[in-house]
Parts: structure tokens; C-alpha cells; sequence
């Protein structure tokens, strides 16, 4: 089977976007593809964090890829940082990555900004080590959020670049990609929703109450129109409805017609109950899994040992071809 790669950062809660937008397409692409799902923690590093919490947010993070689905017998989930061959592609990548095209990365001038007085090398090397994430496995498909997707354009042009110079090694990997990867925030539908964004109302994360979810959605941005339909020229009713069609799996024109004459408030409604709903057994599934947090360390461990052979051979192979071996 062909191989898929893709990944997470164990920063603050995962919300609906990261779900619908990523994680419900692994778990249905477990089943066509050779399945890697990592909880990339080298990553997470690279803005400010707390170190004494970090262990128990990549086991979190972890437990919330199994509850959402992902099954231990069809995938791998392991921890980049159990991986040391992860570092040293990336190194090797480095070599021969212009720092302009680093600097032109969309997600490192956002994060530039956000943390203004803790911009690291580690930040602008970010997409080097996604390279070195994907090509190590030698991963053709990599399900991302839209905001990685410029990442895997690089990852494509470092491996083109590294097989014209040192002779053919990596497989282009592609994008994969759904309706769910541009999620906006509910109280600015102009901004993508993210994990790392602390203001009330801006996310409804995996593991929020009922009270809370239907809280959020009732207080999303709006507009002062009536009329219930996907207009993107009205980004607060269309970012509801495509989450609305998301996790009800219904046609655009069927969604319309079901809340014809409606009103915004019944709409909200509708919309809390079916999240509410959708992610009761994930929060359910995920309350198991974090009482046992043996069980995760385990399987962690056994994810590192299956993919470890790949990565030292791959990384083998590139020593060799750039006068290392």
C-alpha cells in the first residue's frame, strides 16, 4: 500500500477544525493507505510552552487521535521526537534550503508576529523538519490543514532539488485535502480557527461541555440579513453552514432547504445539537483512554519500534548519497 504521513502539534486542545478538517479524513484513509500519524512535539517547541505539562499534552494529544477513530491495527502513532532520524533529515534538508523561501512561509510571518519577542531559528526551520517528517517515510500522501499546505509545496521542491542533485530518492508527496482544512474562527469568520488562540468564543474544541459548545454557537458572528445560505460574501453564515454540512454529511441545497424561512437562532440550535452529538463518543472513547495512560505510553513505544527500521534506512540512504555514508 502507498504510504501516508501526517501530523498534529500537541498544543492546546484540538478543536472541530483539526477533526473534520484532518483528523476524520485519517481515519478514513487508514483503511487505502500504509497509515503513519505522528504527534509531532519537536514542533510544538518552537513557540513558547510550559515543559512541565509537555508529557502529558502528547499523551492527550495522542488520545484524542484514537478516540476520533484512528485504529492502533490499521496505523502507526508514535512521537517525532522517539525518532532522532526526524532531526537529522531535517539537518541534511537544511543544507539546501534557501532561507528566502523559509522566510516567505505564510505560517512563520503569523507566528512572527504572534510571538514578536520569541522568534527562533527552530520557527523559521519549521517547515524543514515537515520535509524531513514526510520524505523519512517516503510518504506520498499527506493530509494537512490548508494553513500546512505551502509546507508540502516545500517538501515537494526539497525532494526534486535532492534528487537531481544526489540522484533519485523521494517520492513527490501530494496534498490531500478536504472542505473541513479552512474551518474559520465563530467570533471572527475572517481568521481560521486555531488551537493556539486564547479568546473566548473563537473555537469549540473536541473536549468542550454541551453548555459550552451550544454557548459558542449561539454567540458566532453573523451578519443582519435572514436569509439562511452558503454565501461566501457573508462569512459568519457560510462558516456555520459548512460546519453544519460537515458533520451532518448533508448536500448544500438539502441544508438550504431544510432552514428556508428559518431564522438564525433555530439554525444555532440545530447546529449545537448535531456537534453536541458527533462528539459525545469521542469525549466519551477519550475519557477511557486517558484513565489508562499506560495503555497510550505503550502503544507509543510500540509505534516507534515499527516505524524506526524505516527511518534508518532512509536516512542510511541519504548519508550515503551526500558523501556521509
Amino acid at each position: 500500500m502507498a504510504r501516508l504521513f501526517s501530523g498534529i502539534q500537541p498544543t492546546g486542545v484540538l478543536h472541530i477544525g483539526n477533526y473534520v478538517g484532518v483528523i476524520r479524513q485519517w481515519v478514513d484513509l487508514q483503511h487505502e493507505y500504509d497509515a503513519m500519524y505522528c504527534v509531532v512535539d519537536l514542533h510544538a517547541i518552537t513557540v513558547p510552552y510550559d515543559p512541565k505539562e509537555y508529557g502529558k499534552v502528547v499523551l492527550d494529544a495522542a488520545a484524542t487521535y484514537l478516540a476520533c477513530g484512528v485504529d492502533p491495527n490499521k496505523s502507526v502513532i508514535f512521537v517525532q521526537s522517539h525518532i532522532p532520524e526526524h532531526t537529522e533529515l531535517m539537518w541534511l534538508f537544511s543544507t539546501i534550503t534557501p532561507i528566502g523561501q523559509l522566510e516567505r512561509m505564510i505560517q512563520f510571518k503569523e507566528k512572527s508576529q504572534q510571538h514578536k519577542d520569541a522568534v527562533s531559528a527552530g520557527l523559521l526551520n519549521y517547515p524543514v523538519l515537515m520535509a524531513a517528517d514526510i520524505l523519512l517515510y517516503k510518504a506520498v500522501a499527506v493530509p494537512v490543514g490548508e494553513d500546512q499546505k505551502q509546507h508540502v509545496e516545500l517538501t515537494r521542491d526539497l525532494a526534486e532539488k535532492f534528487n537531481r542533485q544526489f540522484g533519485e530518492t523521494f517520492p513527490l508527496p501530494n496534498v490531500v485535502m478536504n472542505e473541513g482544512a479552512r474551518i474559520m474562527a465563530l467570533n471572527d469568520p475572517t481568521k481560521k480557527m486555531s488551537k493556539s488562540e486564547a479568546r473566548s468564543g473563537h473555537a469549540i474544541y473536541l473536549l468542550d461541555s454541551p453548555d459550552d459548545i451550544r454557548s459558542k454557537i449561539m454567540g458566532a458572528t453573523t451578519d443582519s440579513l435572514r436569509e439562511i445560505r452558503f454565501d461566501e460574501s457573508r462569512p459568519g453564515i457560510y462558516n456555520l453552514l459548512v460546519i453544519y454540512g460537515l458533520f451532518t454529511e448533508l448536500s448544500r441545497p438539502n441544508i438550504e432547504a431544510r432552514f428556508e424561512g428559518k431564522g438564525y437562532a433555530d439554525f444555532k440550535q440545530q447546529l449545537a445539537d448535531v456537534i453536541i452529538e458527533s462528539l459525545r463518543p469521542l469525549q466519551s472513547r477519550y475519557r477511557e483512554l486517558t484513565a489508562d495512560p499506560t495503555y497510550i505510553d505503550s502503544l507509543l513505544t510500540e509505534g516507534a519500534s515499527k516505524v524506526q527500521p524505516i527511518a534508518e534506512k532512509t536516512l542510511t540512504i541519504v548519508k550515503d548519497r551526500v558523501g556521509l555514508g
